[in-house]
């Protein structure tokens, strides 16, 4: 009996280590949430990549869409956020450090400026030693580097961050029939290199590479900034300063049949400023006009143009008063006195009768018989 003891505690415990070690698999193969980490230390997972990723509406969602093309100055505005710090620290890096890391690490794609065109397909896609040879900065084979997969080293001081002084993007102004809503989405943006020649003078733009924005959403939500000097605490990241069109921009292109920008549809500043104006009013009332207004949207309109009339009656009262009054006086004077000229003119004629020959000789016969009747008294 002792011995069948043993073996049924023997057998007992081979079967539960058995299953111990079938639980402890380790898990193998690629799947979507093994994450990449680069040598600074970000992870971005494919889950994450997804998430973060704005999905394009299809046409048939789609039934107004405006492409216009934007210049953020980085010296104007909430537009700071996206050039300091100028090199990394505490505070983290800005947009193109950023961008020139993914770049240099076989992360992202980037594609050819073309002057007047954009196509993101492989075929534009530039070759990073290409770009960095054309812009002048130095960068060296990374550790793992392979034709399959090149990787490159760039020193902080080597990336001209300092001389990224604008970008370019490519908003997309929708109207989804989906949500009845107009929406903004920011497709691709593009540093602008502010050079100067060695001749000195006004800097040189160097538009360097197109990157979409889908690519890099995940990388610039990491990176937290604060947009106001007088609030240092960071609240809103790199993809929502994007999301919430908090940058400033100046339209210099909307998609047209001839493919011309602003300036060289309106030659004249003044003309070119009103268009930008008029493009600005269109864009941002497209979504009003659209539908009917309520009762309570068209008494308050209709309260407000009232207001708005009283108001400019009261400054013309105030300000024209005296000329106003002045005219009707003087509308008032020629009436009066040509009424009280023809009256006077009528009583004239009036009192003027014609000397006749009957009333000659009645006034001499009266004369003649008062006298006679004084001599006889």
């Amino acid at each position: 009996m002792k011995i069948f003891k043993l073996i049924a505690i023997s057998m007992l415990l081979c079967f539960t280590a058995s299953l111990a070690q079938a639980q402890v698999t380790k898990r193998t193969g690629t799947g979507s949430d093994r994450g990449k980490k680069d040598d600074n230390g970000t992870q971005v997972t494919d889950r994450q990549q997804s998430f973060y990723e704005i999905r394009e509406p299809s046409d048939a969602d789609l039934q107004w869409v405006k492409v216009v093309y934007r210049q953020l100055d980085l010296t104007k505005g909430k537009n700071p956020a996206l050039y300091y710090p100028e090199e990394p620290n505490e505070d983290g890096q800005s947009l193109f450090f950023i961008i020139m890391r993914l770049l240099a690490d076989n992360k992202i794609s980037a594609y050819e400026y073309l002057d007047g065109k954009e196509i993101f397909s492989d075929e534009y896609k530039i070759k990073v030693p290409e770009m960095l040879d054309r812009f002048h900065v130095l960068y060296t084979d990374a550790k793992g580097s392979s034709e399959k997969n090149p990787k490159y080293t760039i020193e902080d001081a080597d990336i001209p961050s300092n001389e990224i002084l604008s970008y370019f993007i490519i908003e997309h102004w929708e109207f989804d029939t989906r949500t009845n809503n107009v929406r903004t989405r920011v497709e691709a943006l593009c540093p602008v290199l502010h050079r100067q020649d060695d001749y000195g003078g006004e800097p040189i733009r160097f538009p360097m590479f197109w990157v979409r924005l889908n690519d890099i959403r995940p990388y610039m939500a990491q990176q937290y900034v604060f947009t106001d000097d007088d609030n240092n605490l960071p609240k809103y990241n790199l993809d929502d300063f994007f999301k919430l069109n908090m940058y400033d921009g100046e339209i210099y292109k909307v998609k047209n049949l001839r493919n011309l920008s602003l300036a060289q549809m309106y030659p004249d500043e003044e003309k070119l400023a009103h268009a930008r104006d008029s493009i600005e009013k269109r864009l941002h009332s497209f979504d009003k006009n659209l539908w009917v207004p309520s009762r309570e949207e068209l008494q308050a309109m209709a309260d407000a143009k009232k207001q708005q009339s009283v108001e400019e009656g009261e400054d013309g009262e105030n300000k024209d008063g005296d000329k106003k009054d002045e005219e009707k006086a003087e509308k008032k004077k020629p009436k009066r006195a040509q009424a009280d000229g023809d009256n006077k003119k009528n009583k004239k004629v009036k009192n003027r009768k014609p000397k006749t020959a009957k009333s000659s000789s009645s006034s001499g016969n009266s004369g003649a018989t008062r006298s006679v009747r004084n001599r006889k008294r």
